[in-house]
């Protein structure tokens, strides 16, 4: 498959929707867990916000190099 061929995208895009609803579910379920312990729960939600956000930055960095890579013309993975 081609690095900017429509089935590419297409990929792109699903995985793009699939990974907002995981991190949508993630926010909403967290502060009903950890909820009832108070004050070290809000703790717990905002460290684990935190690590979340942390792991869809990395993979939007490796996107774009591998976007970078594709433009160039030397692609990173085989």
């Amino acid at each position: 498959m081609g690095c900017f061929s429509l089935a590419w995208i297409e990929n792109l895009l699903i995985w793009l929707v699939v990974i907002g609803a995981i991190v949508a579910l993630i926010k909403l379920l967290v502060p009903l867990v950890v909820g009832p312990l108070g004050i070290a729960g809000t703790t717990v939600a905002q460290a684990i916000n935190i690590i979340l956000w942390a792991v869809v930055a990395i993979a939007v960095i490796v996107l774009i190099f591998d976007l970078l890579s594709c433009l160039v013309g030397f692609p990173l993975r085989r």
